[in-house]
């Protein structure tokens, strides 16, 4: 029997999505019986007829493309003001199950300490994605996009994203992925949201960096939660100047050599490898 999450709202944040692609999130989300904001970037609002057909979804069409942290912003304060326990910042490319939900919110209410995890992230063919990784110095960037050297760039990238980790247990992880995001209502209130500076990526890895200066980051081992992936940046070059941009704005705000707080935190993850 489906559970209704009243301490629970959801946002998506849209830009010229496939009507398929909405139509096999929603639908996964059906039964989670929670509000789900989209906030539509999109020129037009081509896909208010299908957000429609869903009761449980609130469309709100932002007219122009704000960016994706602002666009989530406008659904995060509709959590705090309606004073919502929990907001998940969802992909529109993922497919959930209620019961992920259920152990998120269980593991949550469990343990008070931890103001955001993630969820259990796989491909369609169920083999996993490793999203939890360090605090990226600017060569880790580098290293995983440009270096050529197969076993070079693998020994640096295994490392970057925690590949050492026992993924079958909850652990700490100072970066989680932003395509799946349950955070406490009143983190987000106290850090502000997200920082709209940031028009597309890097802006989860912010979030991330102020959130776990107030609390804890765990990924928990939920059932599986399907993430496409499509990897925008790598094939339009339009995203990856994006891509490039966000990363200068963020180690200009962080630090680019000189990070102490990035130097201890990554030093501290690695430790508990050990």
């Amino acid at each position: 029997m489906s559970k209704f999450y009243p301490d629970l709202n959801i946002s998506i944040v849209l830009y010229n999505n496939s009507i398929d692609e909405l139509n096999c999130l929603l639908n996964s989300l059906a039964k989670v019986h929670c509000e789900v904001i989209i906030i539509d970037n999109s020129p037009t609002n081509t896909l208010e007829k299908v957000a429609g057909s869903f009761l449980f979804v609130q469309y709100v069409h932002s007219l122009k493309n704000i960016g994706y942290g602002s666009a989530h912003n406008i659904a995060i304060q509709k959590s705090i003001e309606q004073g919502k326990k929990y907001h998940a910042v969802l992909n529109p490319d993922i497919i959930v199950s209620e019961n992920a939900i259920t152990e998120l919110i269980d593991f949550m209410n469990d343990n008070n300490n931890i103001g955001l995890c993630m969820p259990n992230i796989v491909y369609p063919d169920l083999s996993r994605q490793y999203l939890c990784k360090l605090l990226p110095r600017p060569s880790d960037l580098i290293f995983r996009r440009f270096i050529p050297t197969k076993t070079l760039k693998k020994n640096h990238v295994e490392r970057f994203e925690l590949r050492s980790e026992n993924y079958e247990t909850d652990f700490y992880a100072p970066s989680l992925s932003g395509c799946f995001m349950f955070i406490r209502t009143d983190i987000l209130q106290k850090v502000g949201g997200f920082d709209e500076r940031f028009f597309m990526y890097c802006e989860d890895l912010d979030l991330c960096r102020r959130i776990n200066q107030h609390s804890d980051l765990r990924y928990v081992p939920t059932v599986p939660v399907i993430h496409h992936y499509n990897k925008g940046s790598y094939k339009i070059s339009k995203l990856f100047f994006y891509h490039i941009r966000s990363a200068i704005q963020y180690f200009n705000k962080w630090g680019w050599v000189f990070d102490k707080e990035r130097k201890i935190i990554n030093r501290d993850t690695l430790r508990q490898l050990q």
